[in-house]
């Protein structure tokens, strides 16, 4: 069955309308709550960012290459992933993204903040490359909805915190999501059962250490340059094939 481009693709449809109709609503909110509300509501979002991020790091326990486990791995990953991005200036190129649209569609505030943080949590995770897959090579956007649902009630406490930022991560949505989906069928031959694939258990573990960092971010305990560990998705997998 040969699935058209709606098909491949309407999950992250989805999750764009509903990144924008969060934000839209987070906005309207913005001017009726206190300091101390939003303050909190940041705190929760952090909070259960970091929970998350935990849950997703278990994924890394699943994973034996050899002798070495999938801990060491992600470590690796990590590392290497965190080297190359800050030789590559990730987090300054993502931020430069940010403050051009900030310029160009006249943004205030925490716009960049916004959109680099949305950005990043909104397409690190398992249920980006798992939903995506399954919508690409099956038409099944059932994940993805699921995903959306969560993401646009979480882009309303972003949009309370950043602003408009937030909203212009669907651009990131549209790329990095759609892309998957549409590129599912390159790994239809390679990834037989992907929810138990070691190499996306790897990705999903490594995934779940910048969604920690966003959270503390978000609390403001340090700051942690999130996007440059970026390529550690995609080490992952490479050290995975390399060490097996």
């Amino acid at each position: 069955m040969t699935l058209d481009l709606w098909a491949k693709t309407s999950g992250t449809w989805i999750n764009i309308f509903t990144v924008l109709l969060g934000t839209t609503i987070g906005l309207v909110l913005h001017d009726r709550l206190s300091v101390k509300i939003q303050k909190i509501i940041t705190q929760g979002i952090g909070l259960l960012t970091i929970w998350i991020g935990l849950s997703m790091t278990n994924s890394m326990s699943q994973v034996q290459a050899g002798q070495i486990d999938g801990a060491i791995l992600g470590l690796v990953a990590m590392v290497a992933g965190g080297i190359l991005g800050e030789l590559l200036q990730i987090e300054e190129r993502l931020a430069n993204v940010g403050n051009w649209l900030k310029k160009r569609f006249r943004g205030k505030g925490l716009f960049t903040e916004g959109f680099v943080a949305s950005s990043l949590l909104f397409c690190v995770g398992p249920m980006t490359l798992l939903g995506s897959l399954n919508n690409g090579l099956s038409g099944d956007n059932t994940l993805l909805t699921l995903k959306a649902t969560m993401d646009g009630i979480v882009s309303i406490a972003l949009a309370n915190i950043y602003g408009i930022g937030v909203g212009f991560s669907a651009l990131t949505l549209l790329i990095y999501q759609g892309g998957l989906s549409l590129a599912a069928g390159l790994l239809a031959n390679t990834l037989s059962d992907p929810a138990h694939d070691p190499r996306i258990l790897l990705v999903t573990g490594v995934g779940g250490l910048m969604i920690m960092g966003i959270g503390i971010n978000l609390l403001e305990l340090t700051k942690i340059r999130v996007a440059s560990f970026l390529p550690a998705i995609a080490f992952a997998p490479l050290i995975y094939f390399l060490v097996s």
